[in-house]
């Protein structure tokens, strides 16, 4: 019986987590039936947003290594397209397997449509509908050269369909006659399998002596990061919300945030902020370090779309630091806030949520924690 081979493609710290829940289902119920090479970009090439997710997760090492390291949009995708097409040349695969929206996708779907290789997107139909982040347009450009498309919510489904995707094409799925498919989220399948692997394995709380309850922030984002006038606003913010709510605001700083703050922060906010016995900013954490902070935390403050929803994931409200989200489900529930870099938008929220947290209410919209399987089996059941 021929073996199913498929490439996956990660490059950054999502991915990296993400790909866990696929490669532990071929691990546990498809090992003598599909064969993954994994190929990691580095796009995120610091060991603390890359290998630690690695080693931690218990994924497999991957097989190629490209290390492309940062560079303009067009220099590092061009870097990706390249190396991914020399291996894509040596495996041959049945399918390439790509997660998200970043440039390590985008190349992947660019080289592996152009070789007449058939693509699998997880985390298909995401939209923002704002075509200025690079991520709208990597996201848009992958669906649209897939073979096989797994949303994880039904707005994705529907997204698609209003993009012209059909959801009563038949097999064999080509990449002009693509299947949809609603499957749920493998975040989801994630941060039910590895919760109680965190609370054993985790000593965040005690090794940074943080004490309930805290805030949790996380910000990355480039347009937040790289702009003067959005950091300065974000962190005046947090420091005033912490000071007048009494409230530790837990940091874990992502490399570029800490960058960006010694080079743009206005001497008067980096004071503030050194200043106030609230604001607990700390080095990058692990996978299950963020569990355990995303368990604990009262309230997330963040720009990220995957806290956003493991937030959701662990009942705790949140604060968006964006002018849109692709996880819609979130805000219509009540449990998320579009405040974008504005101080008033965001303090009226964080006082809203203090209000209201105990009694929101967080329907099932991310599957039942099994989308890995479904995934496979859709793969195979295509070959």
């Amino acid at each position: 019986m021929h073996m199913l081979k498929i490439v996956t493609v990660i490059g950054a710290r999502p991915q990296i987590i993400k790909a866990a829940a696929l490669s532990r289902m071929i691990k546990n119920c498809y090992l003598g039936a599909v064969k993954e090479i994994i190929v990691h970009t580095g796009q995120h090439y610091d060991p603390k947003m890359s290998q630690v997710f690695i080693d931690e997760l218990g994924i497999p090492a991957p097989d190629y290594n490209f290390g492309v390291g940062s560079a303009t949009h067009g220099a590092q995708t061009g870097k990706m397209i390249r190396d991914i097409e020399e291996v894509l040349y040596q495996e041959l695969p049945d399918y390439v397997v790509l997660y998200g929206d970043t440039n390590s996708t985008l190349a992947g779907a660019i080289a592996a449509s152009k070789m007449n290789i058939p693509v699998a997107h997880i985390e298909a139909g995401l939209r923002s509908f704002n075509k200025s982040m690079p991520e709208e347009i990597n996201r848009i450009m992958c669906d649209h050269v897939s073979t096989l498309l797994f949303t994880p919510t039904y707005t994705g489904l529907n997204n698609l369909l209003n993009e012209g995707f059909s959801e009563t094409s038949k097999m064999p799925f080509t990449p002009d006659n693509p299947g949809i498919f609603h499957c749920g989220d493998v975040m989801y399948d994630n941060t039910l399998y590895y919760k109680d692997i965190a609370f054993e394995k985790s000593t965040v709380l005690d090794t940074y002596r943080l004490e309930e309850p805290f805030t949790l922030c996380t910000i990355h984002r480039n347009n937040n990061t790289d702009d003067a006038d959005r950091l300065n606003t974000i962190f005046t913010t947090l420091n005033e919300l912490s000071r007048a709510h009494k409230t530790p605001f837990v940091l874990p700083l992502h490399p570029r945030t800490g960058k960006a703050m010694e080079e743009l922060l206005e001497p008067g906010v980096a004071k503030a902020l050194n200043e106030n016995p609230y604001i607990r900013i700390i080095p990058p954490v692990s996978f299950l370090d963020m569990i355990v902070l995303e368990s604990k935390c009262n309230l997330v403050i963040t720009d990220s779309g995957g806290v956003q929803k493991e937030a959701y994931f662990f009942k705790k409200p949140c604060i968006i630091l964006r002018s849109e989200t692709e996880w819609k489900e979130i805000t219509d529930a009540g449990a998320g806030i579009v405040t974008d870099v504005d101080q008033e938008k965001i303090t009226d929220a964080y006082v809203h949520f203090k209000a209201t947290m105990h009694s929101l209410k967080y329907p099932s919209i991310f599957g039942d924690g099994n989308a890995a399987g479904f995934i496979c089996q859709t793969i195979l059941n295509n070959k």
